[in-house]
């Protein structure tokens, strides 16, 4: 064969080899686009702040976000590299990473957040008396199944005299109306929109069950926090600065959320005021979530420790 065609076939064959290369280690779509994952929750206020406010494209970022149903679901998403950088509850997050699933919490997003209602003519006035109840939740591998579980063992009531049932967020008000479930344990909006159309009643915020307790984090694969640092230090940028505007103006914070997640703002902002929206990682946050780490365990929900160095991500 002809030296030329030899040469032209190795530079073909070197810059495919280069190319393959980049998308193996690329950590993200391949197209420099940032892909997060959510819920369709106000614990997100932040990322749906960020990405109105244009506060991504200030950082020079393209990113595209994708909703989930719950935690779970959006773990699972990263676990098979779909998505880059998550925000979810750190429950989830902590048994995806006991299970080996490669990624670490890059961040804080809020604390507290959820609560029990019950249906208003369903009789339930506290934790005792979901006893024989069918209680709604978002799905097992979530902070809010947690949440349930252990209220329910603080009031000395077995789980198994519970009836759990997964629900949709969305479709959990509804249900709740209807008499199809007796309570549900959910996040914000849903809670308080359930208590302000007169469907249910308040028995537990989830700050009565264990106060000042971590909810959402944003968590990153562990391929995109060592192949695109400037990208994470830039999404991390953004998400305190959303953080920022959304503590220090939470009605113009409520207009940024998506209308499926919010039918009345003003309901809205009242709940981002009274929600403790948080960024970064200090010390502080790392001992919480250590202590929820702990409970968990003692609870059953997670089936040894974890450590700082396996949750945490040393930026």
């Amino acid at each position: 064969m002809d030296k030329k065609i030899l040469a032209i076939i190795a530079v073909v064959i070197i810059a495919l080899v280069a190319v393959g290369a980049y998308f193996a280690t690329s950590g993200g779509s391949g197209d420099n686009v940032v892909r997060i994952g959510h819920l369709p929750s106000d614990h997100d206020t932040a990322l749906f702040v960020a990405q109105e406010k244009k506060m991504f494209e200030d950082q020079g970022l393209t990113v595209e976000l994708t909703q989930f149903n719950n935690g779970g679901d959006l773990m699972t998403a990263m676990a098979s590299g779909d998505i880059d950088i998550g925000y979810a509850g750190i429950t989830p997050v902590m048994s995806s990473i006991s299970q080996g699933v490669p990624v670490k919490v890059v961040s804080g997003a809020q604390v507290e957040g959820s609560s029990i209602v019950a249906n208003k003519n369903s009789g339930i006035n506290t934790i005792a008396d979901l006893k024989g109840k069918t209680v709604a939740t978002p799905g097992e591998a979530t902070i809010q199944n947690m949440l349930l579980t252990s209220a329910l063992t603080d009031a000395g009531v077995s789980t198994s005299d519970v009836e759990f049932t997964t629900m949709k967020a969305a479709q959990m008000t509804d249900a709740l109306k209807a008499g199809q479930v007796d309570a549900m344990i959910i996040w914000e909006p849903y809670a308080s929109i359930a208590v302000k159309n007169g469907d249910g009643k308040l028995v537990e915020t989830s700050g009565e069950i264990i106060p000042g307790h971590p909810c959402c984090c944003v968590v990153a694969r562990e391929d995109f926090i060592n192949n695109h640092p400037e990208e994470l230090k830039k999404v991390l940028a953004a998400h305190e600065n959303a953080t920022a505007f959304t503590n220090e103006n939470p009605a113009e914070a409520a207009a940024c959320l998506p209308e499926d997640i919010v039918p009345d703002q003003e309901l809205q902002a009242g709940v981002i005021k009274d929600t403790t929206f948080i960024s970064g990682l200090d010390s502080s946050y790392k001992e919480n979530v250590m202590d929820f780490m702990n409970l968990e365990v003692k609870l059953g929900l997670l089936q040894k420790p974890l450590t700082q160095d396996q949750i945490f991500a040393d930026l």
